[in-house]
């Protein structure tokens, strides 16, 4: 008989002040790529009460203006009320940007140098990178981070149409999800604490989002009179933001990616160019991971890469299907080589990285999006990979 347990996995607003960094980075990187597609981009942001610290190290024939950008991306996100310390048209903007150092250009460069072992382009950096697919839902990703996912989008949705006037911008939200074996039968638990104007009663606030949100993007037959909901616990949320806690650009990894269902190797994506790994390569863990599990090989499936800083090949791959494989994980790591390549060069290529897309990618998940130009999300290669085991 299958186990029976539970998993969590949580999502966070755009309001949200690691959300609001991630966001600013992002930002500044399309802002790089759209005038120059060969930037070199490691943006990282600092947020707290009125201030905003943008810092890294960024090469560009672009001349973003850092200043505009944070103010645009704060307006987007919704912090403009009068009664708002962050607030787009008030905060201080401190930029302390640097070149990115030429001994990182060198390694990942396809130039020869002293001391590189090769003449192609290299990783940007030493690390590992995981990717992940698993057929719990249409998106193919672990149900807990997609259900997450669908109340802080809708939450926001709600808020930028004007309806709801007390919503405010930072939120977040957490599903917790009852399995038996790898399937998924119930929902026992839902978190949401969001923003919202004095004015209004908790009373009030719980009977909406259960209501208006809950009930109407969580599917019915998992929610029971048994699930919890946990709305606002402390019973008052008007302080939030970067008034109310510190932001910071990359600390949200695991809400970026599978929620925890699916391993990560601890690098950021946000404010980072495709010649990072850390990003392009997680994205091309994904694109696998998803092709495999599309093609009918595997139910559950998690592919892991390992780099070297200025070396093109990967120095380690690895598949593991959890035992879920329709066929032998053998033949599906030789399918895997033979249909895609994983030097860095190649996976900018693949996935065809070099645009301004990035800001799609910064709230609710990196993966999961059903976006055309979200390339690691297609299926395209599950008749190649199909054709090859």
């Amino acid at each position: 008989m299958s186990r029976r347990y539970i998993f969590s996995s949580e999502s966070v607003g755009e309001g949200h002040p690691d959300k609001v960094c991630d966001t600013i980075s992002d930002a500044i990187l399309d802002a790089c790529l759209a005038g120059d597609p060969h930037s070199r981009v490691a943006c990282e942001v600092y947020a707290k009460s009125n201030v905003v610290v943008v810092g890294g190290e960024i090469t560009t024939r672009s001349n973003p203006d850092y200043t505009a950008l944070v103010r645009e991306s704060i307006r987007g996100i919704g912090y403009t009320n009068d009664d708002d310390v962050f607030h787009a048209d008030k905060v201080f903007v401190m930029n302390i940007v640097t070149a990115q150092s030429p001994d990182i250009a060198q390694g990942v460069d396809a130039r020869a140098a002293d001391g590189k072992d090769t003449a192609e382009q290299g990783a940007g950096d030493q690390g590992l990178m995981f990717g992940f697919a698993c057929n719990e839902t249409p998106e193919l990703m672990p149900a807990p981070v997609m259900f997450a996912h669908r109340l802080g989008r809708a939450l926001t949705q709600i808020r930028k149409s004007g309806v709801v006037k007390w919503l405010r911008p930072d939120a977040k939200s957490q599903v917790s999800v009852i399995y038996e074996g790898h399937r998924v039968v119930g929902i026992s638990n839902v978190v949401i604490s969001t923003q919202h104007a004095e004015s209004v009663s908790n009373a009030t606030i719980r009977s909406f989002l259960i209501d208006e949100v809950i009930r109407k993007e969580l599917p019915a037959e998992l929610l029971t009179a048994d699930t919890q909901f946990l709305i606002n616990p402390t019973g008052r949320f008007v302080v939030g933001g970067p008034q109310g806690d510190t932001g910071l650009t990359g600390r949200k990894i695991i809400v970026d990616s599978y929620g925890g269902m699916g391993r990560h190797g601890g690098g950021a994506f946000s404010g980072k160019d495709p010649s990072k790994v850390d990003r392009s390569a997680a994205y091309m863990g994904r694109y696998v991971a998803k092709n495999i599990v599309a093609a009918g090989l595997a139910d559950r499936c998690e592919v892991q890469f390992a780099y070297a800083i200025g070396y093109p090949d990967p120095v380690s791959i690895h598949i593991d299907t959890f035992g879920t494989a329709k066929v032998s994980e053998e033949s599906i790591e030789k399918a895997v080589a033979e249909v895609f390549s994983f030097k860095p060069a190649q996976i900018v290529k693949q996935l065809d990285l070099l645009r301004p897309i990035y800001s799609k990618t910064t709230n609710y998940g990196h993966f999961g999006k059903n976006d055309p130009e979200i390339t690691w999300e297609h299926t395209d290669k599950t008749e190649a990979l199909r054709k090859a085991v």
